[in-house]
């Protein structure tokens, strides 16, 4: 859901004891319990967001000062936000400490992607803290110990764009697909990718559809994909939207697909491991 943010943000990461956490799907999207400088809170998941938002009005509430101005790409284009420091938040057995939070007015994305007021969209700080185990359909959440050997298909991954993907392959083609948790609609495809594999051919157009998140909505091409395999699963007639941005990667799967899996994600050892349900 969260393309790249034109601005760094310095954190200290500090692993806690083991927890586990509920994890909430509602529209397509995943809601986990954190506590945010001792208050109590709900934050959207996205792998793929390089840093963590949050609504001014929640940031208010909890005292920090906005300072800066930036411009933050997302899904549906770009947008200025501004920072506020001295974030601690508590999630899944995760300390993440002094953190530098993107402000962002979440009023427009809140009404177009979950119908609720969205106050915090937690980023990839929390997943390069720790290994964590997510299972989106049992509606679970929780840290493993990185001594552990998980179970499933291990995918390495490579980072590029503030993002991380691994290897799949679509109609046959191997590429990179980005793992987005933060994506609650439909597969994604690059238009330069698109055009390549002949995906833009009037023929492989099916319909246009609504779409988008941080920076607005967008209408995009949808195309049915004859084939995507991710760890020797293999799914046919994928319904999947043409990403038109040109910062967009090969492909982005997100929880329509994630959700056929349970995933063991580690980014600090630069793997995940895909366990089919």
């Amino acid at each position: 859901m969260l393309r790249r943010l034109l601005a760094a943000t310095a954190a200290t990461l500090v692993v806690s004891s083991v927890s586990a956490d509920p994890l909430r799907v509602h529209n397509n999207r995943l809601f986990i319990p954190v506590t945010v400088n001792g208050v109590q809170a709900e934050a959207l998941l996205d792998t793929a967001a390089e840093m963590t938002f949050m609504d001014p009005r929640f940031a208010a509430t909890l005292k920090l000062k906005p300072e800066g101005s930036e411009t933050a790409k997302g899904s549906g284009g770009h947008t200025q936000v501004q920072f506020a420091k001295g974030v601690n938040i508590d999630v899944a057995g995760v300390k993440l400490t002094d953190m530098t939070v993107a402000l962002l007015d979440m009023t427009d994305l809140s009404k177009r992607l979950v119908d609720t007021q969205l106050q915090i969209v937690l980023g990839r700080e929390f997943f390069d803290a720790a290994r964590v185990r997510v299972d989106i359909e049992g509606g679970t959440i929780h840290k493993l110990d990185a001594t552990t050997a998980p179970q499933g298909v291990m995918l390495p991954l490579t980072s590029h764009r503030g993002i991380e993907s691994l290897p799949c392959r679509i109609e046959g083609i191997d590429t990179l697909a980005d793992i987005d948790l933060g994506n609650g609609s439909d597969v994604l495809i690059g238009k330069a990718f698109a055009a390549t594999r002949g995906l833009l051919r009037p023929e492989r157009i099916i319909e246009r559809k609504s779409g988008g998140g941080i920076g607005g909505a967008v209408v995009r091409d949808m195309v049915v994909l004859s084939s995507l395999e991710v760890a020797g699963v293999k799914f046919e007639n994928v319904g999947a939207a043409i990403d038109p941005q040109d910062s967009a990667g090969d492909v982005n799967i997100g929880t329509s697909i994630l959700r056929r899996f349970v995933l063991v994600i580690d980014f600090p050892g630069r793997a995940v491991w895909f366990q089919p349900r």
